[in-house]
């Protein structure tokens, strides 16, 4: 796939932006808007998992090259319209809070040496080892917070668990880092862009939400009257209780756009989805479809979602829910997102993941960085980190058809890192179908 950028042993260096404008956003000109419209969509795809992207596109027949947005038209063929994704969502130029100096994630131009390199590592590892303990931790943590009390439980806990992974995170990003800087996909001086092309025009909110919210209101429909699978055709505009109660496919080989309340949603091709709340998902159950990867982003709880309310979030029992036996193909790989609160990662890997009768295999991480190639936030922030977890395991069956499937299969490894610049719209996942999950996957 062209989102990997570098593949090292330690994990992948993604372009999550080129994976976007790759999905095949290309619609025929009955489709299209007029030259110079731009156009605010937002896209529900399920090519491995559930994403949703905000777009903008201008349609332009200017310029004999085509490119990014523009009609493209072929001799005998009907006009095409290309929608990409807006840059500026990625454009994290610096920081979210600046690291010390000391604790950035490069050293030295770009064209420094490995070995320096891995000297500078090595010599904050050294004085790590000799003062970063957790008792320390917590002393320092207080100092940090200007807070008297004594961490609680959850805090340190998740002290100790950075204490574990910090030098695979480190280690493995500063490599990768330097790899993207030698190529030039990152660069270590980017121009600091202005207010106003900074600001992102136009609504950013996808609506989603609204849509699930929405559809908690709508009747009930039947099962008797549910038909297993609307495919999308050449309208534009579907029956919110339609697109609700059902999966909507769209087996053509161009993007659709459908519109629901209000907003244009483009649907990439050979994809189908279902829009639903998480208690409503017996139209999935009956699409009959088995999985052999099944990714799930779950609305944890914390503290932040209870004070903005921007969403609701699920309790364990409701997670717990989700049919993935019934939609697990035989030996399905089950990746769960997990933010860095240690009581949702013991949770999936001790409660979760054995009611599923999913074995955990390993744990993965996203590590955040800007376009120069530092930590979002400060590794060892208190606040916030600059990664996130991801729990891989494998759905356990019977043992001899898993071990006939699983012999021609690679062992998942440990640990990997996957390293990206982030979307600025909220809780965007980058791609994991450039990690070779193939060889991870049973064939029939």
């Amino acid at each position: 796939m062209m989102s990997v950028v570098h593949r090292l042993t330690a994990g992948w260096l993604v372009d999550h932006l080129s994976f976007i404008n790759q999905c095949g956003y290309e619609i025929c000109a009955s489709f299209a808007y007029p030259d110079g419209v731009t156009l605010d969509t937002s896209v529900t795809s399920t090519r491995d998992c559930h994403s949703t992207c905000t777009f903008a596109a201008t349609s332009s027949s200017d310029g004999p090259i085509p490119g990014p947005g523009d009609v493209i038209e072929t001799e005998g063929k009907p006009a095409k319209t290309r929608y990409v994704f807006r840059e500026e969502f990625f454009n994290v130029s610096k920081p979210h809070i600046a690291a010390a100096p000391e604790e950035q994630l490069w050293q030295g131009c770009p064209e420094a040496s490995l070995t320096e390199l891995k000297a500078s590592s090595n010599r904050e590892e050294h004085q790590e080892e000799t003062k970063r303990v957790v008792g320390d931790s917590v002393a320092s943590a207080r100092k940090k917070r200007k807070r008297k009390c004594v961490l609680n439980q959850g805090e340190l806990d998740a002290l100790q668990y950075h204490s574990k992974v910090r030098k695979l995170i480190q280690e493995g990003t500063l490599h990768l880092v330097q790899e993207g800087l030698k190529s030039g996909f990152l660069h270590r001086t980017i121009a600091e862009p202005s207010c106003r092309k900074n600001a992102v025009p136009g609504h950013i909110g996808c609506g989603l939400a609204e849509l699930c919210e929405m559809a908690k209101q709508l009747p009930a429909v039947n099962e008797s009257d549910r038909q297993a699978v609307h495919v999308l055709d050449d309208e534009t505009s579907i029956p919110e209780q339609d697109l609700l109660s059902c999966v909507t496919e769209n087996s053509s080989n161009g993007a659709k756009i459908v519109e629901l309340m209000g907003q244009k949603y483009l649907v990439p091709p050979k994809s189908s989805f279902l829009l639903s709340d998480i208690s409503c998902l017996q139209p999935l159950l009956n699409y009959k479809k088995k999985y052999d990867v099944i990714v799930i982003d779950p609305p944890w709880e914390n503290k932040s979602v209870k004070r903005s309310s921007r969403y609701s979030y699920l309790s364990s029992w409701q997670i717990k829910q989700i049919p993935v036996p019934a939609l697990a193909a035989p030996n399905c790989l089950v990746v769960t997102w997990v933010t860095n609160r240690q009581k949702h990662l013991h949770f999936v890997k001790d409660e979760l993941y054995p009611h599923w009768s999913v074995k955990t295999l390993a744990e993965w991480h996203w590590v955040k960085i800007t376009g120069a190639g530092e930590f979002v936030f400060p590794l060892d922030s208190l606040h916030k980190k600059p990664y996130e977890v991801l729990v891989l395991g494998r759905v356990q069956g019977d043992v001899k058809q898993t071990l006939r499937k699983s012999e021609d299969v690679l062992p998942i490894p440990e640990h990997k890192l996957i390293v990206s610049i982030p979307c600025s719209l909220h809780s965007h996942k980058p791609p994991l179908t450039g990690c070779h999950f193939n060889q991870w996957l049973c064939t029939p």
